[in-house]
């Protein structure tokens, strides 16, 4: 145990990596490093809930995946994935000491934060829709990135409401469709670098962090998914000028994040995996 604790803890003394380019500034860097952290603070109680044990293994498993790419384990964060679950489930994993944690649909996530620590970092990971950008970033101050931007017209409903809210520069990733699938938001590979540049140089309110990708279900395709976003990544790197140390993949989720991993991934969004199989009840209206 002593030597798993070392592992959730060592994120918080070793910083992977600093996004100097957009201008963050020290304080996000904490931030970041305490999503990072994990569960550093996991004591007696917490570690006996099923969830914080189900997050002890998949950061093991990450970490291992991580060493396997050449990293050292703290360079991956796990973004523990609430959807559909109840807010007392999340709080177990809270007090066993995560501080990362994930929502996929705007009115679920608008509910659920106001009831959870304010030292939450908090990342949206669905489909955002324009009408709702304006509430979503209104009600949570926390919100710590939106990983899905998918086209300039979310990109700048993001940017003004960030002004118009008064609060700093929210860290995003430009979502690609690597599959290539109709029923998947984001854009297509060849005008990633195109949408990767209106963020940084025509969102001033908006900190590039980096690109997302959601892989295919059939896992067997994935790794292609997987590689084109690390193409793209270097061809935005090169168009931007910015170093591959200073950018995030977010690409991974509970069936294929080793892969992930492996294949360059910093950012996992994991659900099921730790809290159990998805409930949903209220799909349409969650949307």
């Amino acid at each position: 145990m002593a030597k798993l604790l070392d592992f959730f803890s060592v994120g918080e003394r070793h910083p992977p990596f600093t996004n100097t380019s957009s201008g963050a500034d020290a304080e996000g860097g904490k931030r970041r490093e305490r999503c990072r952290g994990g569960m550093a603070a996991a004591a007696a109680e917490g570690a006996a809930a099923p969830v914080a044990a189900a997050m002890r293994t998949v950061l093991a498993r990450a970490g291992r995946a991580a060493e396997r790419s050449g990293r050292a384990a703290e360079a991956v964060r796990v973004v523990a994935v609430g959807k559909t679950k109840p807010v007392s489930l999340l709080r177990q994993l809270y007090d066993a000491g995560h501080r990362c944690f994930g929502e996929n649909y705007v009115q679920e996530f608008v509910t659920k934060a106001p009831q959870l620590p304010e030292d939450i970092r908090w990342h949206f990971v669905g489909h955002l829709q324009s009408n709702k950008v304006k509430s979503l970033v209104a009600a949570v101050p926390n919100l710590d990135m939106v990983e899905g931007v998918g086209n300039e017209k979310i990109a700048n409903h993001l940017d003004r409401a960030v002004v118009s809210l008064g609060r700093e520069p929210l860290k995003v990733m430009v979502q690609v469709n690597t599959s290539g699938e109709e029923s998947k938001s984001g854009i297509d590979p060849s005008r990633c670098v195109e949408l990767a540049k209106h963020v940084k140089l025509d969102c001033p309110n908006l900190i590039f962090s980096g690109l997302m990708t959601i892989g295919m279900k059939d896992y067997s395709s994935t790794p292609e998914n997987f590689k084109a976003l690390v193409n793209c990544k270097i061809e935005v790197c090169k168009a931007l000028g910015m170093l591959t140390e200073q950018f995030e993949l977010s690409m991974g989720m509970s069936g294929d994040f080793e892969q992930a991993i492996e294949l360059g991934s910093t950012n996992v969004r994991i659900g099921s995996t730790i809290f159990g199989p998805r409930d949903y009840p209220n799909q349409k209206q969650n949307q």
